[in-house]
């Protein structure tokens, strides 16, 4: 993220989605019979240590890199009517799906991201399982035309906190298709879709609020009805410790990382496709 942690959304926004994921889980489990409870803690703890990373590392590596790059911007961008904020928004929304596709692809960004993937049932808790590793990510950096276009950071952190907190309710699969909406935004049955491990789905739909970059770039992917969807990781996320679940993959890179014999390997163990992601 490239919010301040003093920003009021960082106090507000957590206590509304807890809120509502606590609701869902309430209600799940009255009406289904079963709730897994012991994900949401492990959700809740990573929020938990999120926060308290956010507090310990103040700046990502990314968010210092884009505020000397703001110092050096080639333009400062006047907000002075609707025009800048549609071009925000839209620049927002093709930074954010080439983000959230290096995410995927490239497995030091997979090591945070995995976090988001692991839980085995999609469900509004699993929208704020985000990783608490996030800070050691450069994936900010997708950001810096934005912020050499004379965009502020805070202004481009706070679209992509926007962006995030639209997602939110892309995490609740009772929720039915939207019609033609479908056509245009991300919606839960698109994003049900991206949280599927099933080979025939991975990597596809990383759009945030849109989901028209993902049908220009060829990574749109729709629910097959012969082909059910699988939530998590493609090897199940078993443990529940959010301490674990954060470092799962950084131990798997650790691991990697002491047969390496050569400059190519070490790049490829760092920076390669991770494991599992076939397309």
């Amino acid at each position: 993220m490239l919010i301040p942690p003093s920003s009021p959304w960082l106090l507000f926004a957590p206590l509304l989605i807890v809120g509502a994921a606590t609701a869902e889980g309430a209600w799940l489990a009255r009406a289904r019979g079963h709730y897994d409870w012991r994900a949401y803690f492990a959700s809740l703890g990573d929020l938990g240590l999120r926060a308290a990373a956010l507090r310990l590392l103040p700046l990502g590596l990314g968010a210092s890199a884009l505020s000397w790059l703001y110092a050096h911007r080639l333009y400062t961008m006047p907000m002075r009517s609707v025009w800048p904020w549609l071009t925000l928004f839209i620049g927002q929304e093709f930074c954010y799906y080439w983000m959230h596709r290096a995410d995927h692809r490239v497995r030091w960004l997979w090591a945070t991201h995995s976090v988001h993937h692991s839980p085995n049932e999609l469900n509004l808790a699993a929208a704020y399982r985000l990783g608490w590793t996030q800070r050691l990510s450069f994936g900010p950096l997708v950001f810096a035309p934005l912020v050499l276009a004379g965009f502020t950071p805070t202004l481009v952190g706070a679209a992509l906190a926007l962006n995030l907190l639209y997602q939110f309710w892309l995490h609740a699969p009772w929720l039915p298709r939207l019609g033609p909406l479908e056509w245009v935004l991300n919606t839960p049955a698109h994003h049900r879709v991206h949280h599927a491990s099933n080979p025939e789905y991975l990597d596809g739909n990383f759009g945030g609020v849109l989901i028209i970059f993902d049908r220009c770039f060829g990574t749109f992917r729709a629910a097959r009805q012969e082909v059910p969807l699988r939530y998590g990781l493609a090897d199940p996320q078993r443990s529940y410790n959010p301490l674990l679940i954060g470092t799962q993959e950084w131990r798997a890179i650790a691991r990697d990382l002491i047969a390496v014999r050569s400059a190519r390997a070490l790049f490829a163990t760092l920076f390669g496709r991770p494991a599992g992601r076939l397309s």
